[in-house]
């Protein structure tokens, strides 16, 4: 396999991960300016760059045969639906794109999902190092496009909120409907909260990643797993098993 965004930080420690694993082998290290050419050979490519890059890294692949594991954020619609055109061109190859690989994560997002229906209100933080260019995360995106999926199907309206003057936008930004805040703080790596409210109570979920090691199984098992699935696949939780 090959790693494309391997001096970044999240590729670095995929790089040390496939490295330590008895039974992948890494044969490629792909960086900003490179050419990526034949993908040194590898049948499975991690994809960890930017997200104005990460496209046409990702077609290259695809284009090329090769199934791609991809951690990079910025997959809107537009992208992902171009993504399946590429894709249909070239049936039995796979792409797994994940907002989040940490285990934890993935299972607050089920939690949250399953939460969302008892709930009234809902609002989703998620706090990040300084140096992450993309505000809302991945993450917090997806888990409340779940959240809000899982409350229209439920039936319930808009969350209360009778907030009517905000010029700062000190309500954070909405995602489905879910109000979604961002902090950027020096000294922290990836953490998320889900608040559920109601009358006289509050559920609250939280995952911390407090080093980048903690995505690592949820890479490999992305890349053990790919190969299984053809076609566009968007999270982790459908190679654990969890998408029932």
């Amino acid at each position: 396999m090959a790693v494309i965004g391997a001096s970044g930080r999240m590729g670095g420690e995929v790089c040390r991960a496939v490295e330590a694993a008895d039974d992948l082998e890494l044969v490629g290290r792909f960086d900003q300016g490179d050419d990526l050419g034949d993908l040194a050979g590898a049948d499975v490519v991690v994809e960890f760059s930017v997200p104005d890059a990460s496209p046409g890294n990702v077609a290259h692949c695809v284009d090329r045969g090769v199934d791609v594991v991809v951690g990079t954020t910025g997959w809107d619609d537009t992208r992902l639906e171009s993504l399946r055109g590429t894709l249909a061109e070239h049936p039995g190859v796979g792409v797994l794109i994940a907002p989040n690989f940490a285990i934890g994560a993935i299972l607050v997002m089920r939690f949250a999902q399953e939460a969302a229906r008892f709930y009234e209100s809902v609002e989703v933080i998620e706090l990040h190092h300084p140096a992450k260019v993309d505000a809302p995360s991945g993450t917090a995106a997806r888990t409340a496009s779940l959240i809000g999926a899982a409350r229209a199907e439920a039936g319930l309206g808009d969350v209360p909120d009778a907030t009517t003057q905000d010029p700062g936008g000190a309500r954070g930004a909405r995602v489905d409907g879910v109000p979604v805040h961002s902090v950027r703080l020096r000294g922290l790596v990836a953490h998320q909260e889900v608040l559920f409210g109601g009358e006289g109570e509050m559920l609250t979920l939280r995952h911390d990643s407090f080093d980048r090691s903690s995505f690592m199984p949820g890479v490999l098992a992305g890349v053990r797993a790919i190969g299984d699935h053809p076609g566009l696949t968007v999270g982790l939780e459908h190679v654990l098993g969890l998408d029932d």
